[in-house]
């Protein structure tokens, strides 16, 4: 899988690649050359959706204050 390519997938696309790469890996028919080779692109794919899932984390840890500017939310502020 190229950058180039795992930057464009959405989170559920790289997931889904992820589960078929762990699918074939598990099954054991694979040889160690290409399991290597699987496992480095795995690699790929559950970083992409590590690096999506930390920018959404920081999109929804933003919050509104009362004049309109985001700031970052502070859970102990809802309590």
């Amino acid at each position: 899988m190229k950058n180039k390519e795992e930057n464009k997938l959405s989170f559920e696309e790289n997931l889904d690649s992820l589960e078929k790469i762990v699918k074939a890996l598990e099954n054991g028919d694979v040889p160690l050359d290409e399991a290597i080779e699987k496992f480095n692109e795995g690699m790929k794919y559950a970083n992409a959706c590590n690096t999506i899932l930390e920018e959404a984390t920081k999109t929804v840890t933003k919050a509104i204050d009362k004049d309109g500017n985001l700031k970052e939310f502070d859970i102990s502020e809802s309590e």
